[in-house]
């Protein structure tokens, strides 16, 4: 089998530029919306709303590698690069690397990529992992760098990186590159095209130890951050680990051939999808705000506990409605005092109601009404 890094024409990857191009358009006119949207956000809002989608973000990156974060030290080590209150929250090694990258690449998105980026990502990143060999500098191992899985006697090798000895050399070519197609490149690229090329093309060199698929994600960002002008804050992560097995088949398909025309399209519909999300994300945010404004002052303490949590489950809410049974288990009240409390956010318009009896259901009253 000939890996894409194998055959006579590496790294010259073939594609149809004006099968992508419809792709490149909508994604500039969902940036201007993200970022119209955005700007409705001001002040220590602002500051809530980016932790949030940031965290969310460094959650989901890892949760693609199989690793679960503790949500509220990301949010915590977020809040401290950012110089912001921590609330007394504890900052975890592992939690702490993935915010310091998070944030690194946020905020220095304009920045040309360099061999020292990538390092200083990678030793952020990994620096509680003490069983790596070289950690903040591309491997240096003999042994070969492959993505396996199944049984040790048996394994299924789905893509082989080129050897350490190459890999300096492979990643003086991707920098120039990276950097030649950025926006004020001399050859520079759309945004979509870019990222996704950028994206395949760093996990095929495979240039660290391990971390490779955090880092490839967090220069996506970074590529895309670039083409717009902005950081991107889209919830590209979060959208590719809904679909964690199909990105999985697209890299390895695409790591044995240069063209690769299916895999820009796969990639671009998935940020775009990215975009939606984080338009929604926001919306939630700005409606959620206006609701506490609305009736902060006005919950006992038992219906604080219950609209806490129902914001937290997101902008689609508990799956199915909140039921008389759930604000039990919430609060461990009784049901009198439930079907009280119930009644009463009705009444002043915190929540809608649908269904009757054992079927009544609530949901967070956010500016429409929900229907059954």
């Amino acid at each position: 089998m000939r890996w894409n890094w194998t055959q006579p024409d590496w790294p010259n990857f073939r594609y149809d530029r004006a099968a992508i191009e419809p792709l490149e358009r909508r994604f500039l006119l969902s940036s201007g919306e993200i970022l119209g949207a955005v700007r409705h956000v001001t002040g220590e809002e602002r500051d809530r709303l980016r932790i949030e989608l940031l965290s969310e973000e460094a959650m989901r990156t890892s949760a693609i590698e199989g690793e679960v974060l503790d949500r509220s030290s990301v949010q915590s080590s977020l809040r401290r690069q950012f110089g912001l209150t921590t609330e007394g929250a504890p900052s975890k090694p592992r939690e702490r690397g993935i915010a310091e990258m998070m944030v690194d690449v946020y905020s220095n998105h304009a920045a040309p990529l360099t061999h020292d980026t990538l390092s200083h990502w990678h030793g952020m990143l990994l620096s509680h992992d003490r069983g790596l060999e070289t950690i903040g500098a591309y491997r240096r191992h003999d042994d070969a760098m492959q993505i396996i899985s199944g049984r040790i006697d048996r394994p299924t090798v789905h893509f082989e990186a080129p050897p350490s000895a190459q890999v300096q050399g492979e990643m003086d070519v991707f920098v120039d590159w990276f950097n030649r197609t950025a926006p004020e490149g001399s050859t520079p690229l759309p945004a979509l095209t870019r990222a996704a090329l950028g994206h395949l093309w760093f996990e095929s060199v495979h240039p660290f130890e391990d971390g490779n698929g955090r880092l490839g994600r967090a220069l996506a960002e970074k590529s895309l951050a670039q083409n717009i002008g902005q950081p991107s804050l889209i919830a590209l992560a979060y959208t590719i680990e809904r679909d964690r097995k199909g990105y999985f088949d697209q890299l390895e398909a695409h790591q044995k051939t240069l063209d690769v025309t299916a895999w820009l399209l796969w990639f671009g519909e998935t940020v775009l999808n990215a975009q939606q999300v984080t338009l929604t994300r926001v919306a939630f945010f700005i409606a959620k705000a206006k609701f506490y404004d609305q009736f902060c002052d006005r919950l006992n303490d038992r219906q604080a506990k219950v609209i806490e949590r129902m914001f937290r489950e997101g902008p689609e809410g508990f799956k199915g409605g909140l039921s008389a049974e759930n604000y039990i288990a919430i609060t461990g009240t009784s049901r009198a005092t439930t079907t009280r409390d119930l009644q009463d956010l009705v009444e002043m318009g915190a929540l809608n109601r649908t269904g009757e009896r054992r079927h009544t259901r609530y949901w967070l009253s956010l500016g429409e009404e929900r229907k059954e």
